[in-house]
């Protein structure tokens, strides 16, 4: 079924037509058990990662109802779907950020409308969820922006200061922008639109973000590379950010005025039609290492065949510790892939371990993926210095 000409999936593809080809040569990483431990073969990887559960740790609740300011009436705004989640530790406890859909009986991908849940564990692994979103369409700034589509897909970051900061893709059902916004308790959100507000980037049509962080003190924060602050984004291909503030970003551009690109997708490897960025990079001892999500092709002719025609899985690349324009490093397989159930059932139906957030929490590192669309799922790895 389809709406206003076009599904959602087909006018996130058309962004990406236009994309260069560029190949990467990445590392091998290897292991596909059913509950799996990946052994790695670089030392600079993060992992091995173990799943936490067989079962989400988040699910949709048709019983929870929030006063919509849009649509002036109560509103089941979790009843379809949970998943997507950013992570963040906040006074010793996990904190989840994670995408929720209304609406269970509509069918098409992205013509829900997404807002933004609050979920927080003591443990990281079993979560309470708060009754209301605290990120969503309202009548504000961002109206034009965000309504009805809504507010998608976060990444969470904490700064020197101990405010937080979400970028997040603002979807109008017309168009996506990259969006972002502060907090000082991960409640209350002040939106400051566009993550490229004033440049010619404002509304540049592209999603997911993340803040390139370190661990400073037992807490994941902002890393300042070179005297500024690093974000990179995009899906088709994966682009890089700089900032003073954490609020006004500049993308970096090429001698010729195009956009700087890491990374682009990769003809016969797992993400064959599409690199999307994952969780925040984390600065280590080796360098960057960025986890991201790649879209296996959907086309024989060019996917990689081990791997379910368009379903997302999980790779890790390497930047450079003093030049976050210079991608290193890159696996050519993944670390995760849809391999439960409940990761290749669901919204979704090719399957996806969509990652997203990635926090230190209890000397380990925390990582939560969306699963197949619907829901949140946890692995858990040790972390070396």
């Amino acid at each position: 079924m389809k709406r206003f000409g076009v599904t959602r999936a087909e006018f996130i593809a058309g962004l990406g037509a236009s994309a260069a080809l560029a190949l990467s040569k990445g590392v091998a990483a290897a292991g596909k058990p059913p509950f799996p431990r990946h052994p790695l073969s670089s030392d600079w990887q993060l992992g091995p990662f173990t799943r936490t559960a067989t079962g989400p740790l988040i699910r949709p609740d048709p019983n929870a109802v929030f006063d919509c300011p849009m649509r002036k009436r109560p509103v089941h705004w979790m009843a379809a779907h949970t998943f997507n989640p950013a992570s963040v530790v906040k006074d010793g406890k996990m904190v989840v950020l994670f995408r929720a859909e209304d609406n269970p009986d509509e069918k098409v991908i992205g013509f829900h409308t997404s807002r933004l849940g609050y979920a927080s564990s003591g443990d990281g692994k079993h979560f309470k969820v708060r009754a209301a979103p605290v990120l969503y369409p309202d009548e504000d700034s961002q109206k034009q922006a965000e309504w009805e589509g809504g507010c998608e897909d976060p990444r969470l970051c904490e700064g020197p200061d101990g405010t937080y900061y979400v970028t997040y893709t603002q979807w109008n059902r017309q168009r996506v922008r990259l969006g972002l916004a502060s907090s000082r308790d991960l409640i209350h959100w002040h939106k400051h639109g566009s993550a490229f507000a004033g440049s010619r980037y404002e509304q540049l049509a592209t999603k997911s973000a993340a803040i390139i962080q370190k661990i400073d003190g037992g807490r994941m924060k902002a890393a300042r590379i070179n005297g500024k602050y690093w974000m990179v984004f995009g899906e088709n291909q994966i682009h890089i950010a700089t900032s003073t503030n954490l609020i006004n970003w500049s993308p970096v551009e090429q001698s010729n005025g195009e956009l700087l690109a890491l990374m682009s997708r990769r003809p016969f490897h797992f993400d064959s039609d599409l690199p999307e960025v994952g969780p925040p990079p984390l600065v280590t001892g080796k360098g960057i290492v960025m986890l991201y999500n790649g879209k296996n092709s959907e086309s024989d002719a060019s996917r990689d065949p081990t791997i379910g025609a368009g379903a997302y899985s999980g790779g890790q690349a390497l930047l450079d510790l003093n030049d976050p324009t210079k991608l290193l490093e890159r696996t050519d397989k993944p670390f995760i892939r849809p391999e439960l159930p409940f990761e290749k059932s669901g919204q979704y139906k090719a399957g996806t371990t969509f990652l997203e957030g990635l926090s230190y929490f209890d000397r380990k590192l925390f990582l939560y993926y969306g699963t197949a669309d619907t829901y949140v799922a946890l692995a858990v790895a040790d972390w070396h210095e």
